[in-house]
């Protein structure tokens, strides 16, 4: 039994995404001078934890991440690990935040004997399951139900990379299909794929690939707005 589509959030939300690559237009001493005003940053991913730390004390709002399978996000001093400060890690959480539901699922299907970040499809299915019943618990409450889905790997589709360390996942798709968020933000699939940046499921939610950094503003006529090396659109 699959839950109604969920209604899109307020057009003029905007969020910030990040994932996977330090941008310079991010990492700068001017920062956050020329972003439009946002709600939220949502990171994907496959960042060191400096760089998230950086991100939340130049800019004053939440401040959601996933881990990547690289497990740069802890910060290492004196051989000590640790979380970086000032962020949230949404790995296996349902939060609401700003007025909308976000849940995360961080890593991505396992692909090598040994590494962090990654997990086999019984562990993506006990994960899932357990965001499922945090969503049904909220559902009884009378919360809203899920805006966000925030993920390092993508689901199976379009984005879904060419080789096995970068394929989709099916849990997450099925996930997906049942709970209909209005918006699923993924990492882990770099440009050099050639991929679209953002497609539409056929059940109405809309996926959208954060590599590097964007500003994706919410609503039926939102179109990402994107800043890259080669592709400048924001001045710097």
């Amino acid at each position: 039994m699959t839950v109604a589509p969920v209604a899109p959030p307020d057009p003029l939300t905007r969020l910030m995404l990040i994932a996977d690559y330090e941008h310079p237009f991010v990492y700068r001493s001017g920062f956050p001078r020329d972003v439009p005003e946002v709600a939220m940053v949502l990171a994907a991913g496959d960042l060191a934890g400096s760089y998230l730390e950086f991100v939340a004390t130049k800019l004053p709002r939440p401040v959601l991440y996933v881990p990547g399978n690289h497990g740069n996000e802890k910060l290492i001093e004196n051989g000590v690990s640790s979380d970086p400060g000032g962020v949230t890690n949404l790995h296996g959480k349902v939060l609401e935040v700003g007025g909308l539901t976000v849940a995360g699922w961080g890593g991505v299907p396992k692909y090598r004997e040994k590494g962090e970040g990654q997990y086999t499809p019984l562990e993506a299915w006990q994960g899932f399951a357990k965001l499922a019943w945090q969503l049904r618990l909220r559902r009884l409450a009378g919360k809203r139900p899920l805006d966000i889905l925030l993920t390092h790997a993508p689901p199976l589709g379009p984005h879904a990379g060419s080789d096995f360390a970068h394929r989709g996942c099916a849990e997450m798709t099925r996930f997906i299909d049942r709970f209909r968020p209005h918006l699923v933000v993924h990492g882990h699939i770099h440009e050099y794929e050639g991929r679209k940046l953002e497609y539409t499921t056929p059940g109405g939610t809309r996926v959208v690939n954060a590599y590097g950094y964007r500003i994706l503003d919410l609503g039926a006529a939102a179109e990402v707005r994107r800043s890259s090396v080669d592709d400048e659109v924001v001045e710097v």
